[in-house]
């Protein structure tokens, strides 16, 4: 199992990452529902693996940071959710 997304915070944004072109992290920090400091640190984690992209502009003069989900990133996850569901069919 990948140890990164064994963490509640990291995997709900990956997944929230699955089906978006970008996300804002505003949208991230709502849909998962913690501070913006642990998700700052979670998310810089996932950008230091290669996981996610992370953009930083500028919308309205005000900044706005968004992230996209990265080929390396999908394929860790759909690893982690391979090796998952390989240890619940031993567990049957």
């Amino acid at each position: 199992m990948d140890e990164l997304l064994l963490s509640k915070i990291r995997l709900g944004a990956i997944a929230e990452l699955l089906n978006a072109d970008w996300v804002t992290f505003g949208a991230l920090q709502k849909a998962i529902g913690t501070t913006n400091g642990n998700l700052g640190a979670h998310l810089a984690k996932l950008v230091e693996a290669g996981y996610i992209s992370e953009e930083k502009t500028f919308v309205e003069r005000r900044p706005q940071t968004r992230y996209r989900l990265t080929e390396i990133g999908r394929g860790a996850f759909i690893k982690h959710v391979t090796e998952m569901q390989a240890l619940l069919k031993r567990a049957q």
